[in-house]
C-alpha cells in the first residue's frame, strides 16, 4: 500500500512503489468550452466577433420572450446573465433594431445581438471538439454539449501536463475555431475547479502536492458540488472557503447533508476518488481537418479526404465497430457546414469502401470553395462477429442535405449534476439547476 513514506521530498515516488488505483498520480483534465453557444454563433458570423452577443432559449429573432443560455462577456459586462429572462435582458442590454444597426458594429451604442438557440448547429461544433479530445485523451467522459473530463494519466507526467493541456487548447482553437479553458488536476472536483478558476482562455494546472493550498483560500461555492443553497447554508453555519470546510466537523457535515456532507468535505481537502469514465458506447467516430485558406481545386480535397478516412477506418478497428452510415462534410467560408451520408444496406468494416464512399460524396464539392473536411461512419454496432463486407451489395441510398435549422425552441437547462454543471440537490431531495461559473446553460450530450 502506497502512502507519504513512498515519496521523496518533492513529492516524487520512490522507485519499486506502485500506484494505487484511483489514488493522487491521476491526471485528470476538464476542458470547459468559453461562452459556447455564443462562440458558435460568432463562427456563422465573423462580425459578431468582439461584440455583445446574447443567446436566447425559447428564443425568436424580434421577440421578448424566452430566456437567456448564455452571455458572451462583452454582454456580462451590462448585467446580461444566464437563466436572465429575455426581457430583463433587453432593459439591460437593448437589441440592435435593424440589420442595418446591426451591420454597423462601430457606433450603435449598448446594445448586442441576440440570437435563438440552434442545437443543431452547436452539436456540430461540439462534433469537432469531440474529436480531438478522443484523439488526445485514452478516457473522456463527455458531460455535456461544451465539457468533458479526459483521463491523460498514460499520455503525460506532471511535470509536462501544462504542456499537454496547452496543446489540446491549441488544436481546439486552431482547428475548430472556438476557445477552452482547461483545468489539470489529480482528480475530477479538482480539475473542474481549476478549469473555472481562471476564465476566459484559461489553463490552471494543479499538482498533487499542490492542491490544498489551491483550494483552501477559495470562496466555498467554487467547490464542485456546492450551489447557492448550500453554500448559504455553509455560510451560516460560519464556514466561508474550502479551507474551512476542510477541517469542519465530517459528523456535523453529515449530519446535516448526509452522504453529500462527507462528499464535500472530501473535495474540500482534494480527495475524490471517482474514476473519469465514458458514458456509454461511441454513436459515431469522425475525424476533420482544416485548411489554411479556403481550397477550391479538386485533388487537395480528395487527397485530405482519403487521409481522413484511412484514419476513421483505423479508429473502427481499434473499437471493434462496425458501421452502417458513412459521410462527410464540407465547410463552406465563412462556417457553412454541409454533410451528405450513405446509408449501406449493413454493418461492415471496410476501409476501401469507407474511402472510396467519401470520395464520391465529395464530388459535389469538387469546385466549391472548402475551408475543412470531414469524414463520419455512424449507426455503429459493437459486436463479435466475422468480417463483413458489402462490395457486392446493392441498395445504398444518399440522405438529403444538411443545413443547419434557424432556431429550435428549448425551454430551459438541462443540466448533469454529478459532473459539475452547476446542479445541487437541495434539503428536499429535488434537483435545483443553476449555471457554470462561465454562466452556460449547459445541456446533455458533449
Amino acid at each position: 500500500m502506497a502512502g507519504p513514506g513512498d515519496r521523496t521530498p518533492t513529492g516524487e515516488r520512490l522507485p519499486g512503489i506502485d500506484p494505487e488505483p484511483g489514488d493522487e498520480e491521476r491526471i485528470v483534465c476538464h476542458v470547459d468550452m468559453d461562452c459556447f453557444y455564443a462562440a458558435c454563433e460568432r463562427l456563422r458570423e465573423p462580425r459578431l466577433r468582439g461584440e455583445p452577443v446574447v443567446v436566447g432559449m425559447g428564443y425568436e429573432p424580434g421577440d421578448s420572450t424566452g430566456a437567456v443560455a448564455t452571455a458572451s462577456y462583452e454582454a456580462r459586462e451590462f448585467g446580461v446573465e444566464s437563466a436572465q429572462a429575455i426581457t430583463t435582458a433587453l432593459e439591460r442590454l437593448p437589441r440592435r433594431e435593424s440589420s442595418d444597426d446591426e451591420g454597423d458594429t462601430g457606433g450603435s451604442g449598448d446594445t448586442a445581438f441576440y440570437r435563438p438557440v440552434d442545437l443543431d448547429f452547436y452539436s456540430e461544433v461540439a462534433s469537432e471538439v469531440k474529436d480531438i479530445l478522443h484523439d488526445c485523451a485514452d478516457v473522456v467522459r463527455e458531460v455535456s454539449i461544451d465539457e468533458a473530463y479526459l483521463d491523460v494519466t498514460d499520455r503525460t507526467a506532471w511535470e509536462v501536463a501544462d504542456g499537454l493541456a496547452r496543446h489540446i487548447k491549441q488544436r481546439i482553437e486552431r482547428e475548430v475555431g472556438v476557445v477552452a479553458s482547461i483545468g489539470v488536476a489529480p482528480n475530477m472536483s479538482a480539475a473542474k475547479v481549476a478549469s473555472d478558476h481562471d476564465k476566459p482562455d484559461g489553463l490552471v494546472v494543479v499538482r498533487p502536492e499542490d492542491l490544498r493550498e489551491f483550494l483552501a483560500p477559495l470562496p466555498v461555492e467554487e467547490i464542485h458540488g456546492i450551489g447557492p443553497v448550500t453554500a448559504r447554508t455553509l455560510r451560516d453555519a460560519g464556514i466561508e472557503t474550502a479551507g474551512d470546510l476542510a477541517t469542519a466537523s465530517r459528523t456535523e457535515l453529515v449530519d446535516r447533508f448526509g452522504e453529500r456532507g462527507g462528499e464535500l468535505h472530501d473535495r474540500a481537502r482534494g480527495v475524490d476518488d471517482r474514476e473519469v469514465t465514458p458514458r456509454g458506447l461511441p454513436k459515431s467516430f469522425s475525424r476533420e481537418s482544416a485548411f489554411g485558406d479556403p481550397v477550391t481545386d479538386a485533388e487537395p480535397k480528395r487527397e485530405q479526404v482519403r487521409t481522413l478516412a484511412q484514419a476513421v477506418a483505423d479508429r473502427a478497428q481499434r473499437e471493434g465497430a462496425l458501421y452502417r452510415t458513412i459521410g462527410i462534410k464540407a465547410v463552406e467560408p465563412p462556417f457553412e457546414v454541409n454533410t451528405r451520408e450513405r446509408s449501406l444496406s449493413g454493418p461492415v468494416e471496410d476501409a476501401e469502401l469507407l474511402e472510396s464512399t467519401a470520395l464520391d460524396l465529395l464530388r459535389e464539392f469538387a469546385d466549391v470553395p472548402v475551408r475543412k473536411v470531414g469524414v463520419r461512419v455512424s449507426n455503429l454496432v459493437f459486436t463479435e462477429r466475422e468480417q463483413a463486407s458489402l462490395d457486392a451489395w446493392p441498395g445504398t441510398a444518399d440522405t438529403s442535405p444538411y443545413r443547419p435549422p434557424a432556431a429550435r425552441r428549448d425551454d430551459g437547462d438541462d443540466e448533469t449534476g454529478d459532473d459539475g454543471t452547476g446542479e445541487e440537490t437541495g434539503e428536499d431531495g429535488r434537483r435545483t439547476v443553476g449555471t457554470s461559473p462561465d454562466g452556460q446553460s449547459s445541456l446533455t450530450d458533449f
